[in-house]
């Protein structure tokens, strides 16, 4: 057994995932911590609660790009059980990076790079599945929620092999309980509708 490999993927994967695209935009870009503001996550939901949509979608393209790094060493070295060791390892390291304390994310935008690596069906399914929940709702926790729901069905019903399956179930349940505040708003009534900042009007201030 090639133990360095495993290691190698295990310990890059969670490095890459320590590397928070929203604290290094919001920190390099705004001089500011996004976890200083909003919801205090360091994700792109909350980079475009704060900061704008732009914003927003730039953390969500260089998690996911991190996290297909990742995933791509570990299918390289090691197959599918690479993938998933590589991938579960980026997930951890973007919600607890050693780099910043270990606050990070909770895992929906790496969530949705898993499910491109897993199946470009499973990908396009849990981002429909997003969209919808999100947009009936207008409730981005709720979204994120059912599309973490949404990769284990559909690893299922795709039949991927058994590493990707169970890098889903594990992507699933880490992204659930990540959201264990807003599941509790959720049942109270008080998790707020989702609205992005204006970017014209920061640019101003």
């Amino acid at each position: 057994m090639d133990i360095w490999k495993y290691a190698l993927v295990v310990v890059a994967g969670y490095l890459l995932g320590s590397l928070s695209a929203s604290i290094f935009l919001s920190r390099t870009a705004l001089g500011e911590d996004v976890r200083s503001k909003g919801s205090g996550n360091a994700g792109a939901t909350n980079m475009a609660r704060v900061y704008g949509l732009g914003m927003g979608f730039l953390t969500l393209g260089g998690d996911m790009l991190k996290t297909i790094l990742a995933t791509w060493l570990g299918s390289y070295l090691l197959g599918d059980l690479g993938l998933a060791i590589g991938g579960l390892s980026c997930m951890l390291g973007h919600c607890f990076p050693v780099f910043h304390n270990f606050k990070g994310g909770k895992g929906i935008s790496v969530g949705a790079a898993l499910g491109l690596m897993i199946d470009w069906r499973v990908f396009l399914c849990i981002i429909a599945t997003f969209l919808i929940v999100a947009f009936l709702t207008k409730k981005v926790s709720l979204g994120s929620l059912a599309a973490a729901v949404a990769i284990t069905v559909f690893a299922i019903v795709f039949r991927v092999s058994t590493p990707k399956l169970v890098l889903a179930i594990v992507a699933m349940c880490l992204a659930i309980f990540q959201h264990r505040t807003n599941i509790d708003r959720l049942s109270k009534g008080t998790e707020p509708d989702f609205k992005a900042a204006d970017a014209d009007k920061l640019k101003k201030k």
